[in-house]
């Protein structure tokens, strides 16, 4: 079919058609109607008509529900802090055996979930873990998922979870995992260096009390042969002091000699390390040789020392930012 100038009614169809339409949207797809074996007419529409729902369906009648969802957001200029404790962990230590007072397989793999949620999350800028625990400090600056708590949680806490099970085997080789754990979360904000730094000591100082009483209690039940009961009756009302004298006097053990993994738990920092890698270089003589290679690189360092004190953050001024600058 003909127009009254010369024009196919596809032409007249393609330009009214495509008036309004932006240039992204210009692929075409036809329909061809022919009579007597002689194409007549082609109706032809933007292609992404086809697989676009139309506007109106982007805001349904439900829309409102959103309207439901409460702001979460993090107050700005604050320290974010996430905090994981295994979920009844005491089953699942008996469950899988694990060596008392303390086990190394179990308190490494918390270290190296603990490190895959950092290299996940880069934000971190430091993380304190002890037993089956772990903190995650998020800096005061980080815009990380709009600095929603749910997000922020919700993330920290499925990567250490996934990455417990993942790294299962690193750690503890043939010896099955019977069922998943689980981990609980929360989050507390810290608007300055010290409140952050005393929610930090707080938790090393948990270790410490606890960690002190976990090894004379069970050194108490598998060397001096008491029960569990006769045990805890043992140190009812005894002090920090009572206990180191019940290690020494009686075990000829020094508490203060004990491994500083479990004395005073895991920090971990971004630290820059040298590290000498061999790559292959070829010579102008066309004959390769194995040179080496030293770069700075950034990566996840972990300490078992004191936090409490000013050593460390002496040592480390770039974890903190600069209260002045908030």
């Amino acid at each position: 079919m003909k127009t009254n100038h010369g024009e196919t009614s596809a032409n007249v169809l393609l330009s009214a058609g495509t008036r309004d339409i932006r240039p992204s949207t210009l692929m075409l797809t036809g329909k061809a109607f022919g009579f007597g074996g002689r194409v007549r007419s082609c109706v032809l529409q933007p292609l992404a008509r086809l697989f676009s729902a139309p506007s109106n369906m982007a805001k349904s009648k439900f829309e409102y529900v959103r309207n439901f969802e409460t702001d979460d957001t993090c107050l700005r200029n604050c320290y974010i802090v996430v905090r994981l404790d295994g979920r009844n962990f005491h089953k699942f230590a008996e469950k899988h055996k694990f060596m008392k007072p303390n086990d190394n397989r179990a308190l490494d793999l918390m270290t190296r979930s603990a490190r895959s949620v950092m290299e996940e999350l880069e934000d971190i800028v430091i993380a304190y873990g002890q037993s089956d625990e772990f903190s995650f400090v998020f800096k005061r600056s980080s815009s990380w998922f709009k600095r929603r708590s749910s997000k922020l949680m919700t993330h920290v806490a499925s990567q250490f979870s996934s990455s417990y099970v993942f790294y299962w085997k690193e750690f503890f080789g043939e010896q099955p995992l019977l069922y998943p754990p689980g981990f609980d979360g929360r989050v507390v904000l810290y608007p300055s260096n010290r409140n952050l730094r005393d929610y930090l000591s707080w938790r090393q100082a948990d270790c410490h009390i606890n960690n002190l009483y976990n090894t004379v209690f069970w050194t108490l039940v598998q060397k001096g042969g008491l029960t569990t009961h006769q045990a805890e009756d043992r140190l009812k009302g005894t002090l920090a002091a009572d206990k180191n004298e019940i290690l020494f006097s009686e075990f000829d053990i020094n508490y203060n000699t004990e491994p500083a993994l479990h004395r005073k738990g895991t920090t971990l920092i971004w630290e820059k390390r040298d590290e000498t890698v061999t790559k292959r270089q070829k010579l102008p003589t066309g004959e390769e040789k194995e040179v080496a290679v030293t770069r700075s690189r950034r990566s996840v360092q972990a300490h078992h020392g004191d936090i409490i004190g000013e050593q460390f953050w002496e040592e480390h001024p770039d974890v903190l930012e600069d209260d002045d600058n908030c």
